[in-house]
């Protein structure tokens, strides 16, 4: 499964974004799909934003994106998307797709995309 993120760029503080994940390969396999993101600077871990299962009957977010973001998923396209509102400067980060796939011989492994940058300034 290859994974393609876009939508990503500079924007003011309480403006919105809408990132997408474009999923392409044997997408069939895609149990669960989740955005996580990194700040920039030294030590900085990636963090789970939000995840949603194949079936969309299971959404997650962090407490720091509950209310101001949505995770949705577009099944015909292959397309996730994170709808980002009220950006905060400290939602600036890298964003990345990620994807835990079925794989061969009912291995699970996960799939990520290259990232696309969010900058939220004031």
């Amino acid at each position: 499964v290859r994974l393609v993120e876009s939508g990503g760029g500079l924007v003011q503080t309480g403006g919105s974004l809408r990132l997408s994940c474009a999923a392409s390969g044997s997408t069939f396999s895609i149990r669960t799909m989740a955005w996580y993101r990194q700040a920039p600077g030294p030590g900085k871990q990636r963090e789970l934003v939000a995840s949603i299962t194949s079936g969309r009957s299971i959404i997650y977010y962090a407490d720091s994106v509950k209310s101001r973001f949505t995770i949705s998923r577009d099944g015909a396209n292959d397309t996730m998307y994170l709808q980002m509102s009220g950006l905060k400067r400290e939602d600036t980060a890298k964003y990345y797709c990620n994807a835990v796939v079925d794989g061969v011989g009912g291995l699970r492994y996960d799939s990520w995309g290259q990232g696309t940058l969010v900058t939220v300034s004031s």
